[in-house]
C-alpha cells in the first residue's frame, strides 16, 4: 500500500515519522511535493492508495472528491483522502478529531465558556467547528481586518479559553506572541496549534499565569492516527497516539547541558550526541566563531558585558533548533531571556561536579580566585532552571549514562 503527504514544500514534515510510529511498517508513506498546476492531475491519476493533504492544498483538492465527510464539509477543507469501493475519492478532515483529542487530553472544557480563536484560516475553522460542537457559549474569531481584530481585543477581556490558530511564534520566528495574555484576566486555558517550538511565547505566558497550556503536538499526532485508521480501513489502538506523542517529543527536543565552567559539559555533550545520533553545539564555540576571538581575549579586550550580549544572541539562535545536544557556558543561564530561549524546545540537565574538581584553564571567571563565591551565586540558578540534575562521574561515559537515565 502506498500512502503519503501532498503539499508544496515538505522537507521538514514530520508526517513520515508519525506514520512510521503509528503504522508500524504496515504501509509505505512518502512525500508528494507538487506545484499547484500539478495537483489536480496527481489527485485524479496518481499512483497512491490514500494520502494526507497539507497547506496550501486543503481547499484545492475538495472539488476533486466524489464524497466529503461531514467534518470536511463543515470545516471547508480536506486533509485525508482515501479511495471508495467504486474508485472515487473520499475527502475527510481528521484535524477535527485531532483537535478534539488535544482538548480532551489537556482537560480543556469549552462548554459554556467564551472562546477566542486567533486567526481566520483553515486551522481556525477547525477550532471554531469543534468549539461550537462542544457547546462553547461564544466563539469569537480574531482576524487582522475583521469586526473582531487585534485593535479591539479589550472587548473580549472576559475570554476563558484562547486558541492560537495563526503561525505567529512558530519556528523560525520564535519568541513572539499574537497577544499579550495580561489583557485577558479571566483566561484559564490556552491551546496553541504550533508544535515547533514546544513552548511558544504565548504558552510561556500562559504557564507563568497558571493557565492550562498545550501546544499542537497532540493534535498533529492524533490527526495522523485517525488518518491511518482511514488508510487501513480498521480501528487501531488509541494508545498509539500517546506513544507517538512521546516518541516525537523525544526526537524534537534538545538536550541542554548547564553547570559551572569546567564541569564537563562539552565532553559529556559530545558523547551524548554520538550516543543519540544527534548534532551537538557548544555555545562558547559558537561565540568564538561569531566574534573571531577566544573567550579569554574577548573578556580581556571588551569585557564581560560584551561577551554576555554575544552569548544571548547565540542562545536565541541555538534555542530555536530541534533534536540537538547543546552544551552551554557556565553563565549562559544567568539571563532570563537566555533561559527562555534555551527551554522553548528542550530538557535542561544540570551537571553537578565537586568544586575542587572543576577545570579552570582558559576560563576567565574561574581563574580570578573567587570560584567558590561564583559557585554559591550560581547554584540556586542552576537548580531552578534545570529539569534534571546529574552528578558527574570520573568517566564521561558514565556521566552520559546518568544523563540518559535522567531524561528518559
Amino acid at each position: 500500500m502506498r500512502f503519503g503527504l501532498l503539499g508544496k514544500t515538505l522537507g521538514h514534515s514530520y508526517s513520515p515519522f508519525l506514520h512510521a510510529c503509528i503504522g508500524g511498517g504496515a504501509y509505505d508513506y512518502e512525500l508528494f511535493e507538487k506545484e499547484e498546476n500539478e495537483v489536480a492531475d496527481f489527485v485524479k491519476n496518481g499512483d497512491y492508495d490514500g494520502m494526507n493533504v497539507t497547506i496550501p492544498y486543503k481547499q484545492t483538492v475538495m472539488p476533486l472528491m466524489a464524497r466529503l465527510t461531514p467534518e470536511a464539509q463543515r470545516i471547508g477543507a480536506v486533509n485525508t483522502v482515501t479511495r471508495l469501493p467504486d474508485g472515487g475519492l473520499l475527502g475527510d478532515n481528521t484535524d477535527y478529531a485531532g483537535f478534539c483529542y488535544l482538548l480532551r487530553r489537556a482537560g480543556i472544557d469549552v462548554s459554556g465558556k467564551k472562546v477566542l480563536v486567533l486567526g481566520s484560516g483553515g486551522a481556525s475553522k477547525t477550532a471554531v467547528t469543534v468549539c461550537r460542537d462542544q457547546n462553547a457559549a461564544e466563539v469569537i474569531v480574531i482576524s487582522r481586518g475583521g469586526e473582531n481584530n487585534y485593535d479591539n481585543l479589550d472587548r473580549h477581556r472576559d475570554a476563558a479559553v484562547i486558541i492560537n490558530a495563526t503561525p505567529v511564534g512558530m519556528f523560525p520566528r520564535n519568541g513572539v506572541s499574537p497577544v499579550d495574555l495580561a489583557r485577558f484576566p479571566r483566561c484559564e486555558a490556552v491551546a496553541d496549534m504550533i508544535y515547533n517550538p514546544a513552548v511558544t511565547e504565548l504558552l510561556r505566558q500562559a504557564r507563568a499565569r497558571g493557565c492550562v497550556a498545550v501546544n499542537g503536538l497532540p493534535m498533529l499526532c492524533a490527526q495522523a492516527f485517525y488518518a491511518a485508521e482511514r488508510f487501513l480501513d480498521r480501528p487501531l489502538d488509541e494508545a498509539l497516539i500517546e506513544t507517538t506523542i512521546a516518541k516525537t517529543e523525544r526526537a524534537m527536543r534538545n538536550v541542554v547541558l548547564i553547570g559551572m565552567p569546567g564541569c564537563g559539559k562539552s565532553t559529556a555533550g559530545a558523547l551524548l550526541a554520538e550516543r543519540l545520533a544527534r548534532p551537538m553545539l557548544d555555545t562558547d564555540d559558537e561565540i568564538v566563531k561569531k566574534l573571531g576571538q577566544s573567550i579569554p581575549d574577548v573578556f580581556a579586550e571588551k569585557g564581560e558585558a560584551f561577551f554576555r550580549d554575544a552569548e544571548t544572541e547565540v542562545c536565541r539562535a541555538v534555542g530555536k533548533l530541534s533534536g540537538t545536544v547543546i552544551a552551554t557556558g557556565g553563565g549562559a543561564v544567568l539571563r532570563e531571556e537566555n533561559v527562555i530561549a534555551l527551554k522553548q524546545n528542550a530538557v535542561v540537565v544540570f551537571l553537578k561536579r565537586p568544586l575542587q574538581a572543576l577545570a579552570t584553564n582558559g576560563r576567565p571567571l574561574s581563574q580570578n580566585g573567587n570560584l567558590e563565591t561564583l559557585y554559591r551565586q550560581r547554584l540556586p540558578i542552576y537548580q531552578a532552571v534545570c529539569d534534571a540534575a546529574v552528578e558527574t562521574a570520573g568517566d564521561p561515559a558514565e556521566t552520559v549514562k546518568r544523563i540518559l537515565e535522567a531524561i528518559s
